[in-house]
Protein backbone atom coordinates (compact mmCIF):
# COMPACT_ATOMS: atom_id res chain seq x y z
CA UNK A 1 0.00 0.00 0.00
CA UNK A 2 1.37 3.41 -0.92
CA UNK A 3 0.80 6.55 1.06
CA UNK A 4 -1.60 8.97 -0.55
CA UNK A 5 -0.63 12.60 -0.30
CA UNK A 6 -3.33 15.19 -0.36
CA UNK A 7 -3.85 18.79 0.68
CA UNK A 8 -6.45 19.50 3.32
CA UNK A 9 -9.11 21.94 2.19
CA UNK A 10 -9.97 24.82 4.52
CA UNK A 11 -12.48 23.67 7.17
CA UNK A 12 -15.38 25.70 5.79
CA UNK A 13 -14.53 25.45 2.09
CA UNK A 14 -17.95 23.93 1.35
CA UNK A 15 -19.95 26.67 3.11
CA UNK A 16 -21.52 29.66 1.36
CA UNK A 17 -22.84 32.52 3.49
CA UNK A 18 -24.93 35.47 2.31
CA UNK A 19 -24.09 38.43 4.55
CA UNK A 20 -26.28 41.51 4.92
CA UNK A 21 -23.86 43.28 7.22
CA UNK A 22 -22.00 46.45 7.94
CA UNK A 23 -19.62 48.24 10.29
CA UNK A 24 -18.03 46.08 13.02
CA UNK A 25 -19.75 43.24 14.87
CA UNK A 26 -21.32 41.48 11.89
CA UNK A 27 -18.35 41.77 9.55
CA UNK A 28 -16.13 40.55 12.41
CA UNK A 29 -18.26 37.39 12.65
CA UNK A 30 -18.12 36.57 8.96
CA UNK A 31 -14.42 37.47 8.83
CA UNK A 32 -13.73 34.52 11.12
CA UNK A 33 -15.74 32.25 8.83
CA UNK A 34 -14.09 33.61 5.69
CA UNK A 35 -10.65 33.08 7.20
CA UNK A 36 -11.69 29.46 7.80
CA UNK A 37 -12.50 29.08 4.12
CA UNK A 38 -16.20 29.93 3.86
CA UNK A 39 -17.36 31.81 0.79
CA UNK A 40 -18.83 34.98 2.27
CA UNK A 41 -20.90 36.98 -0.21
CA UNK A 42 -21.37 40.45 1.21
CA UNK A 43 -24.51 42.23 -0.01
CA UNK A 44 -24.03 46.01 -0.02
CA UNK A 45 -26.79 48.55 -0.47
CA UNK A 46 -25.99 50.73 -3.50
CA UNK A 47 -28.27 53.51 -2.25
CA UNK A 48 -26.05 54.11 0.81
CA UNK A 49 -22.71 53.49 -0.84
CA UNK A 50 -22.37 50.07 0.75
CA UNK A 51 -20.96 49.18 4.14
CA UNK A 52 -20.56 52.29 6.30
CA UNK A 53 -17.22 50.85 7.39
CA UNK A 54 -15.84 51.96 4.03
CA UNK A 55 -16.02 55.56 5.25
CA UNK A 56 -14.50 55.32 8.74
CA UNK A 57 -11.42 57.54 9.25
CA UNK A 58 -8.49 57.73 9.57
CA UNK A 59 -6.82 56.12 6.53
CA UNK A 60 -9.94 56.53 4.41
CA UNK A 61 -10.32 57.60 0.79
CA UNK A 62 -13.34 57.31 -1.51
CA UNK A 63 -14.88 53.90 -0.76
CA UNK A 64 -11.80 52.39 0.86
CA UNK A 65 -10.59 52.49 4.45
CA UNK A 66 -8.22 50.48 6.58
CA UNK A 67 -11.15 49.98 8.98
CA UNK A 68 -13.05 48.21 6.21
CA UNK A 69 -9.96 46.20 5.22
CA UNK A 70 -9.66 44.94 8.80
CA UNK A 71 -13.15 43.43 8.84
CA UNK A 72 -13.63 42.27 5.27
CA UNK A 73 -10.62 40.44 3.87
CA UNK A 74 -11.34 37.16 2.06
CA UNK A 75 -14.92 38.19 1.20
CA UNK A 76 -16.79 38.93 -2.02
CA UNK A 77 -19.08 41.90 -2.59
CA UNK A 78 -22.29 42.19 -4.56
CA UNK A 79 -24.04 45.55 -4.85
CA UNK A 80 -27.75 44.77 -4.64
CA UNK A 81 -30.85 46.77 -3.75
CA UNK A 82 -33.11 44.43 -1.79
CA UNK A 83 -35.99 46.92 -1.83
CA UNK A 84 -36.86 46.32 -5.47
CA UNK A 85 -38.36 43.09 -6.76
CA UNK A 86 -35.46 42.26 -9.06
CA UNK A 87 -33.00 42.62 -6.20
CA UNK A 88 -35.18 40.50 -3.94
CA UNK A 89 -35.38 37.76 -6.56
CA UNK A 90 -31.60 37.76 -6.90
CA UNK A 91 -31.29 37.43 -3.12
CA UNK A 92 -33.60 34.43 -3.09
CA UNK A 93 -31.62 32.79 -5.87
CA UNK A 94 -28.49 33.28 -3.80
CA UNK A 95 -30.21 31.81 -0.75
CA UNK A 96 -31.29 28.81 -2.78
CA UNK A 97 -27.61 28.00 -3.27
CA UNK A 98 -26.28 28.94 0.17
CA UNK A 99 -26.09 27.42 3.65
CA UNK A 100 -26.65 30.54 5.76
CA UNK A 101 -27.90 34.11 5.72
CA UNK A 102 -26.18 36.38 8.23
CA UNK A 103 -27.31 39.88 9.17
CA UNK A 104 -26.40 42.49 11.75
CA UNK A 105 -29.27 44.93 11.71
CA UNK A 106 -31.63 46.46 14.24
CA UNK A 107 -33.72 43.76 15.89
CA UNK A 108 -36.90 44.51 13.94
CA UNK A 109 -35.17 44.70 10.56
CA UNK A 110 -34.69 41.00 9.64
CA UNK A 111 -38.47 40.53 9.65
CA UNK A 112 -39.03 43.76 7.69
CA UNK A 113 -36.45 42.77 5.08
CA UNK A 114 -37.75 39.18 5.08
CA UNK A 115 -34.44 37.64 6.14
CA UNK A 116 -35.84 35.21 8.72
CA UNK A 117 -36.24 31.47 8.35
CA UNK A 118 -40.01 31.87 8.05
CA UNK A 119 -39.42 34.14 5.05
CA UNK A 120 -36.80 31.97 3.36
CA UNK A 121 -37.62 28.37 4.21
CA UNK A 122 -39.74 27.99 1.07
CA UNK A 123 -36.66 28.93 -0.95
CA UNK A 124 -34.27 26.70 1.00
CA UNK A 125 -35.58 24.61 3.93
CA UNK A 126 -32.01 24.01 5.15
CA UNK A 127 -31.06 27.67 5.33
CA UNK A 128 -29.70 28.98 8.64
CA UNK A 129 -30.70 32.59 9.32
CA UNK A 130 -28.54 34.38 11.88
CA UNK A 131 -29.43 37.80 13.23
CA UNK A 132 -27.01 39.79 15.39
CA UNK A 133 -28.65 42.94 16.75
CA UNK A 134 -28.33 45.30 19.66
CA UNK A 135 -31.10 43.85 21.81
CA UNK A 136 -32.50 40.87 19.93
CA UNK A 137 -35.56 40.39 17.78
CA UNK A 138 -38.07 40.42 20.64
CA UNK A 139 -38.64 42.43 23.83
CA UNK A 140 -39.30 46.13 24.48
CA UNK A 141 -35.92 47.25 23.08
CA UNK A 142 -36.00 45.23 19.85
CA UNK A 143 -36.53 48.35 17.72
CA UNK A 144 -33.70 50.31 19.36
CA UNK A 145 -30.31 50.65 17.69
CA UNK A 146 -27.39 49.33 19.69
CA UNK A 147 -23.66 49.95 19.62
CA UNK A 148 -20.78 48.53 21.59
CA UNK A 149 -20.35 51.57 23.85
CA UNK A 150 -24.04 51.52 24.75
CA UNK A 151 -23.84 47.83 25.64
CA UNK A 152 -20.76 48.34 27.80
CA UNK A 153 -22.78 50.96 29.68
CA UNK A 154 -26.05 49.05 30.00
CA UNK A 155 -24.50 45.68 30.87
CA UNK A 156 -22.62 47.20 33.80
CA UNK A 157 -19.15 46.94 32.30
CA UNK A 158 -18.38 50.63 32.65
CA UNK A 159 -19.30 50.57 36.32
CA UNK A 160 -16.46 48.05 36.78
CA UNK A 161 -13.83 49.76 34.63
CA UNK A 162 -11.51 52.64 35.43
CA UNK A 163 -10.13 54.27 38.55
CA UNK A 164 -12.26 54.10 41.72
CA UNK A 165 -12.13 57.90 41.88
CA UNK A 166 -12.74 58.44 38.17
CA UNK A 167 -15.81 58.27 35.94
CA UNK A 168 -17.23 55.01 34.59
CA UNK A 169 -14.97 53.94 31.72
CA UNK A 170 -15.36 51.80 28.63
CA UNK A 171 -12.85 49.24 27.49
CA UNK A 172 -10.20 50.50 25.09
CA UNK A 173 -11.55 48.09 22.46
CA UNK A 174 -15.04 47.28 21.18
CA UNK A 175 -15.15 44.01 23.08
CA UNK A 176 -18.93 43.58 22.95
CA UNK A 177 -18.88 43.89 19.16
CA UNK A 178 -16.04 41.41 18.91
CA UNK A 179 -17.63 38.96 21.32
CA UNK A 180 -20.99 39.32 19.58
CA UNK A 181 -19.26 38.44 16.35
CA UNK A 182 -17.74 35.31 17.81
CA UNK A 183 -21.03 34.24 19.47
CA UNK A 184 -23.03 34.72 16.28
CA UNK A 185 -20.41 32.88 14.22
CA UNK A 186 -20.60 29.98 16.67
CA UNK A 187 -24.40 30.06 16.46
CA UNK A 188 -24.18 29.92 12.68
CA UNK A 189 -21.93 26.88 12.79
CA UNK A 190 -24.21 25.17 15.32
CA UNK A 191 -27.22 25.84 13.11
CA UNK A 192 -25.34 24.60 10.06
CA UNK A 193 -24.42 21.37 11.83
CA UNK A 194 -28.04 20.77 12.77
CA UNK A 195 -29.26 21.58 9.28
CA UNK A 196 -26.85 19.07 7.77
CA UNK A 197 -27.81 16.46 10.34
CA UNK A 198 -31.58 16.97 10.37
CA UNK A 199 -32.23 18.62 7.01
CA UNK A 200 -33.93 21.64 8.56
CA UNK A 201 -32.51 25.12 9.10
CA UNK A 202 -33.80 27.79 11.46
CA UNK A 203 -33.15 31.14 13.11
CA UNK A 204 -30.43 32.24 15.50
CA UNK A 205 -31.36 35.41 17.40
CA UNK A 206 -28.18 36.84 18.99
CA UNK A 207 -27.94 40.20 20.75
CA UNK A 208 -25.02 42.34 21.79
CA UNK A 209 -26.76 43.14 25.08
CA UNK A 210 -27.10 39.51 26.08
CA UNK A 211 -23.57 38.80 24.92
CA UNK A 212 -22.33 41.57 27.22
CA UNK A 213 -24.47 40.28 30.11
CA UNK A 214 -23.10 36.78 29.58
CA UNK A 215 -19.56 38.10 29.72
CA UNK A 216 -20.15 39.41 33.23
CA UNK A 217 -19.36 35.78 34.14
CA UNK A 218 -18.77 35.22 37.86
CA UNK A 219 -19.48 38.89 38.58
CA UNK A 220 -23.09 38.31 37.52
CA UNK A 221 -23.29 35.08 39.52
CA UNK A 222 -21.92 36.73 42.65
CA UNK A 223 -24.29 39.69 42.22
CA UNK A 224 -27.44 37.74 41.33
CA UNK A 225 -26.88 35.05 43.95
CA UNK A 226 -25.00 36.69 46.79
CA UNK A 227 -26.04 40.33 46.41
CA UNK A 228 -22.39 41.18 45.86
CA UNK A 229 -21.68 44.84 45.04
CA UNK A 230 -19.03 45.12 42.31
CA UNK A 231 -16.65 48.05 42.52
CA UNK A 232 -13.92 49.60 40.42
CA UNK A 233 -10.47 48.53 41.57
CA UNK A 234 -7.26 50.57 41.54
CA UNK A 235 -4.52 49.54 39.11
CA UNK A 236 -6.87 47.15 37.27
CA UNK A 237 -6.83 44.76 40.22
CA UNK A 238 -8.78 41.51 40.35
CA UNK A 239 -11.79 41.86 42.67
CA UNK A 240 -10.78 39.00 44.99
CA UNK A 241 -7.33 37.58 44.15
CA UNK A 242 -4.30 39.44 45.53
CA UNK A 243 -1.87 40.15 43.96
CA UNK A 244 -3.40 40.11 40.51
CA UNK A 245 -3.02 43.60 39.06
CA UNK A 246 -0.80 46.24 37.48
CA UNK A 247 2.31 47.41 39.32
CA UNK A 248 4.58 50.31 38.44
CA UNK A 249 8.22 49.42 37.85
CA UNK A 250 11.30 51.65 37.66
CA UNK A 251 10.55 52.44 34.01
CA UNK A 252 7.04 51.26 33.18
CA UNK A 253 4.26 48.93 34.27
CA UNK A 254 3.85 45.19 34.65
CA UNK A 255 1.00 42.80 35.42
CA UNK A 256 1.67 40.24 38.16
CA UNK A 257 -0.94 37.48 38.52
CA UNK A 258 -0.63 35.17 41.52
CA UNK A 259 -3.69 33.04 40.85
CA UNK A 260 -2.22 30.07 42.75
CA UNK A 261 -0.68 29.87 46.20
CA UNK A 262 2.64 28.65 44.77
CA UNK A 263 2.92 31.81 42.67
CA UNK A 264 2.43 33.96 45.76
CA UNK A 265 5.14 32.05 47.61
CA UNK A 266 7.60 32.40 44.72
CA UNK A 267 6.88 36.12 44.41
CA UNK A 268 7.68 36.71 48.07
CA UNK A 269 11.05 35.02 47.63
CA UNK A 270 11.85 37.00 44.48
CA UNK A 271 11.16 40.40 46.09
CA UNK A 272 13.14 39.41 49.23
CA UNK A 273 10.03 39.43 51.40
CA UNK A 274 9.94 35.88 52.68
CA UNK A 275 8.67 37.37 55.93
CA UNK A 276 5.28 37.86 54.30
CA UNK A 277 4.86 34.09 54.07
CA UNK A 278 4.78 33.83 57.85
CA UNK A 279 2.27 36.65 58.25
CA UNK A 280 -1.22 35.29 58.94
CA UNK A 281 -2.75 38.35 57.32
CA UNK A 282 -1.53 37.05 53.96
CA UNK A 283 -1.77 33.30 54.51
CA UNK A 284 -4.28 32.49 51.77
CA UNK A 285 -6.49 34.03 49.09
CA UNK A 286 -9.19 35.16 51.53
CA UNK A 287 -6.70 36.66 53.98
CA UNK A 288 -4.84 38.56 51.29
CA UNK A 289 -8.11 39.90 49.93
CA UNK A 290 -9.17 41.11 53.39
CA UNK A 291 -5.83 42.80 53.91
CA UNK A 292 -5.08 44.03 50.40
CA UNK A 293 -4.87 47.65 51.59
CA UNK A 294 -1.86 46.68 53.73
CA UNK A 295 -0.26 44.18 51.35
CA UNK A 296 -0.42 45.90 47.97
CA UNK A 297 1.64 48.98 48.99
CA UNK A 298 4.42 46.70 50.23
CA UNK A 299 4.48 44.80 46.95
CA UNK A 300 4.33 48.03 44.98
CA UNK A 301 7.36 49.42 46.83
CA UNK A 302 9.37 46.30 46.03
CA UNK A 303 8.40 46.16 42.36
CA UNK A 304 9.29 49.82 41.78
CA UNK A 305 12.93 49.05 42.51
CA UNK A 306 13.70 47.35 39.19
CA UNK A 307 12.87 47.81 35.52
CA UNK A 308 10.08 46.08 33.68
CA UNK A 309 12.58 44.02 31.66
CA UNK A 310 14.34 42.90 34.83
CA UNK A 311 11.11 41.85 36.47
CA UNK A 312 9.68 40.05 33.44
CA UNK A 313 12.89 38.05 33.07
CA UNK A 314 13.09 37.23 36.79
CA UNK A 315 9.41 36.40 37.26
CA UNK A 316 9.18 34.37 34.08
CA UNK A 317 12.25 32.33 34.99
CA UNK A 318 10.59 31.50 38.32
CA UNK A 319 7.27 30.59 36.67
CA UNK A 320 5.31 33.52 38.15
CA UNK A 321 2.68 34.70 35.64
CA UNK A 322 3.45 38.23 34.47
CA UNK A 323 3.56 40.46 31.44
CA UNK A 324 4.70 43.95 30.52
CA UNK A 325 2.06 46.55 29.74
CA UNK A 326 2.83 47.32 26.12
CA UNK A 327 1.91 50.05 23.74
CA UNK A 328 0.11 48.60 20.68
CA UNK A 329 3.19 48.82 18.47
CA UNK A 330 5.20 46.91 21.09
CA UNK A 331 2.55 44.20 21.27
CA UNK A 332 2.72 43.65 17.51
CA UNK A 333 6.51 43.30 17.73
CA UNK A 334 6.69 40.95 20.70
CA UNK A 335 8.94 37.95 19.92
CA UNK A 336 5.99 35.59 20.36
CA UNK A 337 3.95 37.50 17.78
CA UNK A 338 6.89 37.55 15.39
CA UNK A 339 7.66 33.85 15.83
CA UNK A 340 4.11 32.82 15.05
CA UNK A 341 3.63 35.20 12.13
CA UNK A 342 0.82 37.11 13.80
CA UNK A 343 1.13 40.15 11.53
CA UNK A 344 0.36 39.47 7.87
CA UNK A 345 0.52 41.68 4.80
CA UNK A 346 -1.91 42.00 1.89
CA UNK A 347 -1.34 44.11 -1.23
CA UNK A 348 -3.94 46.79 -1.90
CA UNK A 349 -4.15 49.06 -4.96
CA UNK A 350 -4.83 52.15 -2.85
CA UNK A 351 -3.06 51.56 0.46
CA UNK A 352 -0.12 49.54 -0.82
CA UNK A 353 1.09 46.90 1.63
CA UNK A 354 -1.62 46.58 4.30
CA UNK A 355 -0.34 44.94 7.48
CA UNK A 356 -2.91 43.49 9.85
CA UNK A 357 -3.28 40.78 12.47
CA UNK A 358 -3.63 37.19 11.28
CA UNK A 359 -6.48 34.92 12.27
CA UNK A 360 -5.96 33.28 15.69
CA UNK A 361 -7.34 29.98 14.35
CA UNK A 362 -4.50 27.50 14.00
CA UNK A 363 -5.84 24.31 12.44
CA UNK A 364 -4.15 21.41 10.70
CA UNK A 365 -3.56 22.22 7.07
CA UNK A 366 -2.13 25.12 5.11
CA UNK A 367 -2.71 28.66 6.41
CA UNK A 368 -5.52 30.60 4.73
CA UNK A 369 -4.77 32.39 1.49
CA UNK A 370 -5.44 36.05 2.22
CA UNK A 371 -7.22 38.39 -0.18
CA UNK A 372 -7.84 42.11 0.26
CA UNK A 373 -11.33 43.30 1.10
CA UNK A 374 -13.53 43.68 -1.99
CA UNK A 375 -14.51 46.89 -3.71
CA UNK A 376 -18.24 47.51 -3.50
CA UNK A 377 -19.96 45.34 -6.08
CA UNK A 378 -16.67 43.92 -7.34
CA UNK A 379 -18.06 40.40 -7.68
CA UNK A 380 -21.67 41.17 -8.62
CA UNK A 381 -21.72 39.74 -12.12
CA UNK A 382 -19.40 36.84 -11.28
CA UNK A 383 -21.63 35.73 -8.40
CA UNK A 384 -24.85 36.05 -10.34
CA UNK A 385 -23.40 33.95 -13.15
CA UNK A 386 -21.71 31.24 -11.09
CA UNK A 387 -24.06 30.97 -8.11
CA UNK A 388 -27.42 31.89 -9.59
CA UNK A 389 -26.83 30.78 -13.18
CA UNK A 390 -27.87 34.12 -14.69
CA UNK A 391 -26.97 34.84 -18.28
CA UNK A 392 -25.86 38.20 -19.66
CA UNK A 393 -29.40 39.23 -20.61
CA UNK A 394 -30.69 38.55 -17.10
CA UNK A 395 -27.83 40.53 -15.57
CA UNK A 396 -28.44 43.38 -18.01
CA UNK A 397 -32.10 43.41 -17.00
CA UNK A 398 -31.16 43.71 -13.33
CA UNK A 399 -28.80 46.53 -14.13
CA UNK A 400 -31.45 48.37 -16.12
CA UNK A 401 -33.91 47.97 -13.24
CA UNK A 402 -31.45 49.65 -10.87
CA UNK A 403 -30.80 46.56 -8.77
CA UNK A 404 -27.07 47.25 -8.70
CA UNK A 405 -27.18 51.00 -8.26
CA UNK A 406 -24.28 52.98 -9.67
CA UNK A 407 -21.12 50.86 -9.77
CA UNK A 408 -18.22 51.96 -7.56
CA UNK A 409 -15.02 52.82 -9.36
CA UNK A 410 -11.99 50.77 -8.31
CA UNK A 411 -8.77 52.75 -7.79
CA UNK A 412 -6.11 52.45 -10.45
CA UNK A 413 -3.50 49.82 -9.77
Amino acid sequence: MTDQKFTLAPPLADVRIIAVEQYGAGPWATLQLADLGAEVIKIEDPASGGDVGRYVPPFQEDEDSLFFETFNRNKKSISLDLRISEGRQALEDLVRNAEAVYSNLRGDQPAKLRLTYEDLKSVNPRIVCVSLSGFGMTGPRATEPGYDYIMQAMAGWMSLTGSPDGPPTKSGLSLVDLAGGYVSALALLAGLHRARRDGVGGDADISLFETALHELMYVATWTATGRWSPRRMPDSAHPSIVPFQAFETADGWIIVACAKQKFWERLCELIDRADLLADERFADFAARDRNREVLVPMLADALRQRTTADWTQTLTAAGVPNGPIYQVAEALEDPQAVARGDVVAIDHPRFGRVRQVATPFRLTGPPPQLRRAPFRGEHTEEILRTVCGYDEDRIAGLRAAGAFGAPAAAPAS
